[in-house]
Parts: structure tokens; sequence; C-alpha cells
């Protein structure tokens, strides 16, 4: 019985090759692959990388400045020819993405969680997470272009095609030039706008701030709110919800319109400006306290009909989750390049979806960083819309290259299909703003070797 299996299976064997043999040279003869044919299909594939062979070789960087903050772009090379770009957030270190170069090298990029899992533990909170969210961004950006598909498929797909921006734009002391400029804003196309409503505005006209004496907003930069003695009389209450009435005339009321940077003043006073805010009908009040006080938090969001929203400095998804289980604000805001970077991001956008709140996203860097959100925005459902820092720099969509459409247009972002992140730096620009004594992509051997026992159990 056995003999006759293995006789029939060498025959079935010799059959198929027979067989297959025969019909390839019969369509061959045909001139079924055809030139043309032949070269349609190669150029679906990336012929330039093995996926599975890929390792990442090196890690170099170039500083720029004035985009409108200073932000390391960094570069990892692998063993195949191909790099990918990321982006350690707007006023970090570079140092933080250096230090992860010898904990990186030799691995696969494709194998982007597992890396990130190797390397998050050198992450911390704000600008402290820039190397491990600008490698991971990187990432991505190489796997992409290994696998031949854009970021955002390699997340799962996309919701959405274009991605809405909200802008920053500069303050001004009168509230009439600053409704101007916020139209502007309008007449560009955005849907969507952000004010800065710091108590600056009135800390110098008498009665409108109580504050121990010799504190001021600039010298309580380094003291959390809670901790200033800093508080909104009635008087300065009515002068910021003045100023905002001002600026609602100008823009109308059909536009969302949210605000930011209201100064380190204690939780009571935020409740009373909150209150009095109500009737303007603002899209959100960012960051009126840390995120670290989730009680304090509480206390606004419930005192307060105004959405309230934080996350811009919370590294991974844990705080927020925190944050939403708690209900603690209507509305989160990570920055993809300190919250852990595109995955983490998502599944922050996910995680907090479940407890039923949006997910808005703070950024302010070059476009490199700023693909970076715009495929993971593109990913996340319960996203609303994007910070875009950098609408009055000139040269800023320069910076890069391979996009064959604006980076953005009247107030949206066109979600790429190119590989990858679909940009690459441009050379020629970006050395134009490189910050003073740095160079563009040098090496950076002497991180290299840098060892120590990283494992955080015995």
């Amino acid at each position: 019985m056995e003999k006759a299996t293995r006789k029939w299976w060498q025959n079935r064997r010799g059959t198929s090759r027979r067989g297959f043999l025969r019909t390839a040279a019969g369509v061959a003869a045909a001139g079924f692959w055809a030139e043309d044919t032949i070269q349609a299909y190669q150029n679906t594939v990336n012929t330039r990388s093995k996926p599975s062979a890929l390792r990442i070789t090196d890690l170099r960087f170039a500083h720029i400045t004035g985009a409108p903050m200073r932000a390391p772009i960094i570069r990892i090379d692998t063993n195949q020819g191909i790099s990918g770009y990321g982006e350690v957030r707007d006023g970090a270190s570079v140092t933080y993405a250096l230090l992860l170069k010898s904990r990186i090298l030799g691995e696969n990029p494709c194998s982007v969680d597992k890396v990130f899992r190797k390397i998050k533990q050198f992450g911390f909170h704000a600008r402290q997470a820039g190397g491990v969210c600008g490698v991971e961004m990187a990432l991505w950006d190489l796997a992409g272009k290994a696998y031949n598909v854009p970021v955002y498929q390699l997340l799962g797909g996309k919701f959405r095609d274009r991605i809405r921006l909200y802008a920053d734009t500069t303050e001004s002391h009168d509230p009439k030039v600053f409704g101007e400029r916020l139209r502007q804003r309008k007449e560009q196309g955005f849907t969507w706008l952000k004010m800065d409503l710091g108590i600056d505005l009135v800390e110098k006209m008498p009665g409108a701030v109580t504050a121990p004496a010799g504190v001021t907003q600039r010298t309580s930069t380094w003291t959390k709110h809670m901790f200033t003695g800093m508080e909104l009389t009635e008087k300065g209450v009515g002068l910021m919800a003045d100023y905002v009435a001002q600026v609602r005339e100008v823009v109308g009321y059909e536009i969302p319109l949210a605000a930011d940077h209201f100064g380190h003043i204690g939780v009571n006073s935020c409740i009373r400006l909150g209150k009095a805010l109500e009737k303007y009908n603002l899209a959100w009040l960012e960051d009126m306290i840390p995120w670290t006080e989730t009680e304090l938090w509480k206390q606004i969001t419930l005192a307060v009909d105004i959405p309230t929203l934080t996350g811009e400095d919370i590294y991974l998804k844990e705080p927020f989750i925190e944050l939403a289980k708690n209900h603690a604000v209507d509305i989160f805001h990570p920055d993809l390049a300190s919250s852990g970077g595109l995955l983490e991001t998502k599944k922050i956008g996910d995680a907090v979806m479940e407890y039923g709140h949006a997910m808005a996203m703070h950024f302010a860097g070059t476009p490199i960083s700023f693909m970076a959100n715009v495929h993971c925005a593109a990913a996340t459902e319960n996203f609303l819309a994007l910070e875009h820092h950098s609408v009055d720099v000139p040269w800023w969509s320069n910076l890069v290259t391979g996009n064959e459409q604006p980076l953005y247009e009247k107030g949206f972002a066109v979600v790429p299909d190119k590989p990858g992140l679909g940009v690459e730096p441009n050379p020629d620009e970006v050395k134009k703003h490189l910050a003073p004594g740095t160079g563009y992509f040098e090496p950076t051997e002497n991180w290299n070797n840098e060892r120590s026992w990283d494992r955080l159990y015995s």
C-alpha cells in the first residue's frame, strides 16, 4: 500500500511539473508574457527590498531651526539602501534619539512594535519622549517603503482621505486685530480655529489679577498652576470674556473656536473663567491645568459647559486611559511626537473612543512629523482636527520633496498614497535652515557602542 501511494505521489508530482512546463512553454510561445505585461508586474513590487532581511545600519540627524521651533529630523539607514525619516519633537534635544542608536542597530525596522517595546523605556512625558517617537516614525516610514504601501495602510487602513487642520495664529492684545487674523484663516480655507487666551491680556490692568508680590505670568513658568497664588478677579474674568466676545463678532459663531494658554491660574479661576465663556460656544478649553491632575480636571469639566481638553505632553496610552475612565476631560489631544508615535497614538484614539471621547492632535514641527500625523489621523476613527503651527513660515513646505500635490490646501491635508510617509527631505532647503554648528545627516559613530544593562527586572 505504501509503495503504491509513493508511486502515485511521484507520478502526480512528475505529471504536475511536466504539465506546468508544457503549459508555460505554450504560453510563452503564444506571447502571453509580453514585455509590457512583465514591466507592469514589476512596477508593483519593491525590488530594492527584502523586508525579512532588512536591518538597521545607521542613525543620523539634521537639526532644523525656525520651523517655527527647533526640530531635529532623524534618518535611519538600512543594509538594503532604503532610509526612513522621523522627527524628534519640537524643542527637544536630538540626544534623546542618539542614545537609542546602539539599541536599534541590527534590528529589522519592519518589526516596528518589537523595536518600540525595546526602546520605550527610554522615553518619558513631554519632550523626553522625542527620541522614542522620532525613531518609531522612521520605522514606519521604512516599513512602508519596504512593503511598498503607505503607512496608514499598515495601521489598518484609513477612515478619511483628507485631514482637517486648525492653525496656530499670532496673538494680539487688540481683539479686533486678532479677530481679523482669524478671519483671514477662514479665507485661507481653515474650518477650525484656535486662539491664545492668556492672563497676559489683563494682568497689567489694575484690579484684574490677584497675585503675591513679584509673581507674574512670566515668573511662574516653572510653577504648577495650583501653586502660584495667581487668581483672576471678577473684573479680570469679565475683561477676558469681553475679548472673546469681540473675536466672535469678527469670525462668527458657525466655525469652531478653541482656546489655549490661559496661564498658571488656580482651579477656581479656571472654573469662573470657563463659566463666563460658555455663551461664546468655544470648541474646547485646552490645558487649563497640568494633565497630571485627574481629580482637579474632573472638577473643572463637571463645572463648565464647554468641552475640556488635554494631552499634548502625555507619553504612552495608560495615562490617557486613566483620564478617559474618569471622564476627567472631554477631548484628548496627544502630540504624536510625545505620545509614543503612530501606533501608540492610534491606540490612544481607539482607547478613549471606548469611553465616548474624541481625539484632536497637537503638532508643531516640520513636514516629516506632519505627514506622520496625517497618516495616523487618517487611520483613527474618532479624530477631529490636527494642529498646523507653521502656516506663516513661507519655506516650510519646501523642506520636503516627493509630494505630487501641496502638503495642505484650504485647511485640509490630503492623505498620500505613496509608500511610507510619502515625503523625503529636500537637501537644498533643509541645509538653509540647519541649527548653528550642525550638519546635514553627518556621521554619528560615537553613538554606535553606547551600552548598558537595560532590563527593568531582576
